[in-house]
């Protein structure tokens, strides 16, 4: 996919998301018009300062020219919103805008007709200039992404385009360059910075065998990456398609709102048509009165600036939590986030590091016992395959040692228990002791006992070939640095109590989730049943479920908010996830329950503000305090006035 379709199809999807959303035609969705809508609202200022200055300078027949002007340099855009909302028979507020408008030159009030079109196009302005720079911060991840790279082929370097890159491919990346692909690190060492990607500020030393990602940063050594993934399918193009399954998802008081929006403009209209029947057929007001009272009621009574108040905030809070490497997909979810008292935490690779050593490699004692060497290549041959944390370490064991890691002729994975692969003949099994012992009913207790005393806080995997148990593995993880302090923080964002679910062992979680500060450990866990404690774990909130695996996909699901960790995860983790952490820093879950609970925070201030102040101000019409000028002003300034509250969340540093 060619990087500027790329960027041009993500501005359609962050227009199409419903923050900038003009109609139910989602390909009609208008392109991004800021410096016309600019250049349109100042002519339109200049327009209505001269119709109002030129009568009094001595040059009263060139007032109505400037006004119609002003007419029509304002309300163009708003003229092409409303003709669209008509066609797919919805009313708005731009229909009701421009019906106020033309209210106004009716009954002679031109002048006022053409300050509410004008501060109308300058809110509109404002507007599209702020969704402007939240589009902003995630297109520019789209546009790191090199359009070359060096390809490596017998030994010589060719440069090429990154689309005709192909798994397998082996490219290299100088210090100072980006890098072009999703990989693996074959040769060399360096610092790259992921700040773009996780938002973590430190560069990641990168060695043989360690992850990279395109659009990211090599800094200082030369590297070969051996590419794992196709252009459109790196980490870049999966959050692209992350935001494009988020279209039409909302923040429930925004659906509501939006559901109301049509029968509420057409309630204003039928109250204005009333308001200038009434008083003129039966109260005996000129019509021209009653006209513009009416007039200034169909501007007030307008819902801009509730209509505006939620997309306006939730959309800053994306932009937000995208600069420090988090990902909602849809506003729905950090509404939910909101609510949530209780997190459980997947142990390997989410409280872990996720890179777990081979510790010790123990045969079965008898007379026909296996190598350590032999153990670890079958085992590593039936695993190589596998996404989960502890077959990477079995592979990555042997690679370090040198064996050779055979092709298997079958594969089945059997999630939360272990792989079974036919190996050189050899039917050959791998993973937790029960799920070997149920193939090999001469199981030998005492290898796993041996590794309990030399490992205790070690995770065990087994491995039996042609149903006969051959050995044990001891494979041991490490709690993430800062894992204690990120448990702190969720506490102190208002989280009452963090659970630990794993399929490890009792004595491994035991070990990693005392060490920090984990309130509740429940270990041994089939993927379904972490599911079951989710959906059986009583509290007044929400619960988040944080994981980044394929065994944690069912709990990820269930979960009232499901957040995938780790850019790196599995791909079935990160489809079923409502939130992405795309960093591998735990610190982030506290910033998305502050930013979450503040856009809460933030969207009801909007609202009360909003319906506060329409109110007020249609009571004044009515009682005929306020003209149409004031309506206007006080109209147009609120709608600015929400629009800026929820920019506050664009400020980039932690939410609080």
């Amino acid at each position: 996919m060619d990087q500027n379709v790329r960027a041009a199809s993500l501005s359609r999807i962050i227009l199409d998301t419903g923050l900038m959303g003009l109609c139910c035609d989602v390909e009609g969705t208008e392109p991004d018009r800021l410096g016309l809508q600019l250049a349109s609202t100042i002519a339109a200022f200049l327009a209505t300062i001269a119709g109002w200055l030129l009568p009094v300078l001595g040059f009263p027949a060139l007032s109505f020219p400037a006004l119609v002007l002003a007419y029509a340099a304002a309300g163009w855009d708003a003229s092409i919103r409303a003709a669209r909302a008509l066609r797919c028979r919805e009313l708005d507020v731009d229909v009701l805008m421009l019906l106020a408008a033309a209210g106004a030159a009716v009954v002679g009030h031109w002048l006022e007709g053409a300050v509410l079109l004008f501060l109308f196009s300058l809110g509109n302005t404002l507007e599209t200039f702020a969704f402007r720079r939240t589009r902003r911060s995630i297109e520019a991840l789209v546009e790191l992404s090199p359009d070359e790279a060096v390809l490596l082929e017998d030994g010589k370097e060719r440069i090429v385009a990154v689309e005709s890159l192909r798994p397998g491919n082996v490219v290299r990346v100088r210090p100072g360059d980006r890098i072009p692909v999703d990989g693996h690190v074959v040769d060399g060492a360096s610092a790259v910075d992921e700040a773009t990607l996780t938002g973590e500020s430190m560069p990641v030393g990168k060695r043989s065998g360690d992850s990279v990602f395109a659009g990211t940063l090599n800094e200082s050594g030369s590297l070969d990456i051996r590419m794992t993934r196709p252009a459109d399918q790196t980490a870049l193009a999966r959050i692209i398609s992350m935001v494009e399954e988020a279209r039409g998802s909302r923040a429930p008081t925004q659906s509501w709102i939006e559901e109301i929006e049509g029968r509420y403009a057409a309630g204003v209209i039928l109250a204005s048509g009333l308001a200038i029947l009434v008083p003129w057929g039966v109260m005996g007001w000129s019509f021209d009165a009653a006209f513009y009272r009416a007039m200034t009621l169909l501007v007030v009574a307008s819902p801009c600036a509730l209509v505006i108040s939620i997309p306006a905030t939730i959309v800053s809070a994306v932009a937000n939590g995208a600069r420090h490497g988090i990902l909602f997909k849809g506003g729905a979810h950090i509404d939910a986030l909101a609510d949530v008292t209780t997190f459980a935490l997947d142990k390997t690779g989410t409280v872990t590091v996720g890179h777990p050593e081979v510790m010790a490699v123990e045969p079965v004692r008898s007379p026909e016992a296996e190598s350590p060497d032999r153990l670890l290549a079958l085992a590593a041959a039936a695993e190589h395959r596998s996404e989960h944390h502890l077959a990477a370490s079995i592979v990555r064991a042997a690679k370090e040692r040198g064996l050779t890691i055979d092709e298997p002729t079958h594969f089945e994975s059997f999630a939360g228990l272990g792989v079974e692969a036919r190996v050189n003949g050899c039917r050959v099994r791998v993973g937790k002791p029960d799920f070997v012992q149920a193939d090999a009913p001469g199981f030998d207790d005492s290898v796993v006992e041996t590794l309990r005393v030399s490992h205790p806080a070690a995770t065990q995997a087994h491995i039996s070939i042609d149903g006969i148990h051959a050995g044990g593995f001891a494979i041991q993880d490490h709690a993430r640095e800062g894992a204690a302090a990120a448990v702190d923080a969720l506490r102190a964002s208002g989280i009452e109590r963090v659970l630990m679910l794993t399929g490890d062992s009792e004595a491994t979680a035991q070990a990693i989730g005392a060490g920090v500060g984990i309130d509740e450990i429940h270990a041994s866990l089939a993927p379904d049943e972490k599911s079951r404690i989710l959906e059986s774990t009583p509290g007044p909130g929400g619960i988040a479920m944080v994981g980044d695996g394929v065994n944690d996909a069912p709990a990820l699901a269930i979960a009232d908010v499901g957040i995938a960790i780790g850019v790196a995860g599995t791909d079935v983790a990160l489809e079923t996830a409502d939130i992405v952490v795309m960093g591998e820093d735990l610190s982030s879950l506290a910033h998305a329950v502050r930013l979450s609970r503040r856009t809460r925070r933030i969207v009801r201030q909007n609202l009360v503000f909003a319906i506060s102040m329409m109110t007020v101000l249609v009571f004044a019409a009515l009682m005929g305090w306020i003209g149409l000028t004031i309506g206007v002003i006080g109209h147009e300034g609120s709608t600015v006035v929400v629009v800026f509250n929820g920019l506050r969340l664009l400020a980039d540093g932690r939410a609080s």
